[in-house]
Parts: C-alpha cells; structure tokens; sequence
C-alpha cells in the first residue's frame, strides 16, 4: 500500500450547466494504492474549488468541494483471453490514468440545481427582485383577472345597504 498526496491542475470541462471547478484550478488529492490480486485499488478524496450561479437567484458564488472516489486498474493479464470489459479500468504500464476517474466522481457528485445558501430565498415571482435584499415587508396585491369584473359587486352592494 502507498499513500500520497498531490495538488494538480483541473482538466478543462470539469462541471455541469451551473457549476463547475474553473480550469487549471488546484486539485488536491490524497490518495490510496493498494496492490490486489486483480490489479491496483485507488480510493481517495479531492477537494476542489467550486464556481457557478445559485439556481435560486441567479448570483454568482464560489465554495469548496470534496468528494470521495474508488476505482479498481487491472492488470492487461489478468482476465481470461485479454479482452478488457468496457467499463473496466486498466493499468497503462506502470501508470494510472486518474482524469477519467476524477471526472466521474466529480461531475456525478455535483449538484444540478446549486444554491450559494442553503436557505437562499430566491426571486421574487412577481418583480423578479432578489428577495434577500427586497425584505420580509414585500408582497405584490396580485389580482386575478377572471375575478376583477366582479370586484365591483361588493361595492355596489354596500351603497345599496347604505342608501
């Protein structure tokens, strides 16, 4: 078994529609190899920086991320006839190619709709202004319009009790 910690660039396209680690930013990662029968067992961590827009309101925000992974590299002879499985990773000489693995893990574990605040509030349907800095006093009088014809009525019927 060995262990090692490594700080390397982020490859381009690390992310999903809103979010996504930023280019060439620093991943850190400490990672785990263990010898087996089959191959080599990576597991590890990474920690990476985050950028993206809140799906609430629409800000930009930057945060941190870690995220675990594991993966298992085969050696080329240890399966019967040599033929590699499609899913399955394989050992490249003596190197590891940890790219693919580091997308996997990373781009599944991100969430599709970010937030910058676990209770961000959001928009205003109405108005569209963003309701952590609009206050607890704002609301919008909203008026159904197939009932404004007959908002009238009771307007009517008090002058009528009136007179």
């Amino acid at each position: 078994m060995r262990t090692e910690h490594l700080v390397v660039p982020a490859p381009a396209d690390l992310g999903v529609e809103m979010v996504g680690v930023p280019k060439d930013a620093d991943l850190e990662l400490d990672i785990r190899l263990e010898a087996v029968m089959e191959g080599v067992l990576l597991s590890g961590t990474t920690r990476v920086p985050l950028v993206g827009e809140c799906a609430r309101c629409l800000e930009p925000f930057n945060s941190e991320f870690e995220v675990e992974f594991q993966e298992l590299f085969v050696y080329s002879d240890t399966r019967s006839g040599g033929e590699a499985e499609e899913d399955e990773r394989r050992l490249e000489g003596d190197f590891i190619d940890l790219e693919p693995v580091l997308r996997d893990a990373v781009v599944l574990a991100l969430p599709l709709s970010p937030l910058c605040r676990d209770d961000c509030p959001g928009l205003c349907s109405e108005c569209g202004v963003k309701l952590a800095d609009a206050g607890p006093d704002h609301h919008h009088d909203a008026v159904d319009l197939r009932w404004a014809a007959l908002q009238g009525i009771t307007d009517l019927r008090e002058e009528s009790q009136e007179g």
